[in-house]
């Protein structure tokens, strides 16, 4: 077995163990040096074990019931508030969410538009669908 091999098979096992569906690039450091962990995440995302999120952002996948692709195990807005968090950047409800909670709109929130307290410049999103950032107070 090539230390390649090896390397994802590590990596593979971690993500399998691990309940949590973000993982950063910083979270298999420890496995081996920084290019060649990232050469490794990449291989398991051509394998179809992982999606790549944003910069050092992965997702555990699935298979899809309805065309058999890999997707995402969880929807994007729920991968984003994990990520955000694994990131220290609070998050908060938005005015939206705000507002159909309290009653005083119908409209449904889609999700894709998290609250965040402060700045954030990290792009978050999958096959094109990016989350959009909202600053609250």
């Amino acid at each position: 077995m090539n230390k390649r091999t090896s390397l994802e098979s590590k990596i593979l096992k971690r993500i399998v163990r691990k309940k949590s569906n973000i993982f950063l690039r910083d979270d298999f450091l420890d496995l081996g040096g920084y290019d060649q962990v990232g050469r490794a995440l990449k291989y398991l995302i051509t394998k179809g074990k992982l999606v790549k999120l944003g910069y050092g952002l992965y997702a555990k996948t699935k298979i899809s019931a309805l065309n058999g692709e890999t997707v995402p195990a969880a929807t994007l807005p729920t991968l984003g508030k994990e990520a955000l968090r694994r990131l220290n950047i609070p998050i908060a409800p938005t005015k939206a969410e705000i507002a159909y909670q309290e009653g005083r709109s119908t409209q449904i929130p889609t999700g894709r538009m998290i609250g965040v307290k402060g700045r954030v410049s990290r792009k978050i999103g999958y096959k094109g669908m990016y989350l959009a950032y909202e600053r609250t107070p």
